[in-house]
């Protein structure tokens, strides 16, 4: 053999071993027919989060009142407002600095049917009264509010409900968070002895603000 042809069998043959291996390494894997197999997906959800709030609740809707005390004079309807809830369930990072809540009342005036002269709100008064005011003695109800027909038991209280006027309230929201606080009040509706008979309507609305 010549050293040219050894030369061209020791390439090709070197050729040979190269191809060889290459095929060896890139051959698929051959899956039978009807073969199947399984991927586990799974996924990590977080509890959401929800931020405390600052909110009211009242126990009932209506009340009725009734007559009770009247003189010759002034004719006098009693009846107690349903219990009043403020609940803050914010963390104290979540209230706004300096902030204070109050629950505020006012009403309308009094309407019947034809032939009965409305009654203003001024003729129905009410005396706050905690029921629970939490451990930090921060949460307060507020003064009483009497009628047009009484002398004022505070300076300039004898107004009525015709404005906002306060039945609870707190001046550090902060201090108070993580609890309930619970409030009512007597009511009291005073007319003149000559008030024309029948039904009168009145709505009192409570608002809660910081």
């Amino acid at each position: 053999m010549s050293t040219w042809n050894g030369k061209r069998l020791v390439a090709a043959g070197a050729a040979g071993a190269l191809l060889a291996g290459t095929m060896a390494l890139s051959s698929p894997a051959v899956a039978e027919p009807g073969d199947s197999t399984d991927v586990e997906v799974t996924v990590d959800i977080a509890e959401i989060e929800e931020p405390g709030v600052l909110a009211m609740s009242i126990a009932g809707n209506a009340v009725a009142l009734s007559e009770d005390g009247s003189t010759l004079l002034v004719r006098q309807f009693v009846g107690t407002l349903p219990t009043v809830s403020v609940t803050d369930t914010r963390t104290q990072e979540e209230v706004p600095a300096g902030a204070a809540w109050a629950v505020l009342g006012s009403a309308t005036d009094f309407v019947g049917g034809p032939g009965q002269a409305p009654i203003s709100a001024g003729h129905l008064g009410w005396a706050p009264r905690l029921l629970d005011g939490g451990d930090s003695g921060l949460v307060a109800e507020g003064e009483e509010v009497v009628t047009v027909l009484d002398e004022p038991t505070q300076p300039g209280n004898n107004v009525g409900l015709v404005d906002q006027e306060l039945l609870v309230s707190t001046f550090d929201s902060a201090a108070v968070t993580g609890d309930a606080y619970s409030v009512n009040a007597d009511l009291y509706l005073r007319t003149p002895a000559d008030v024309a008979a029948g039904s009168y309507t009145s709505t009192l609305t409570l608002s809660l603000f910081e």
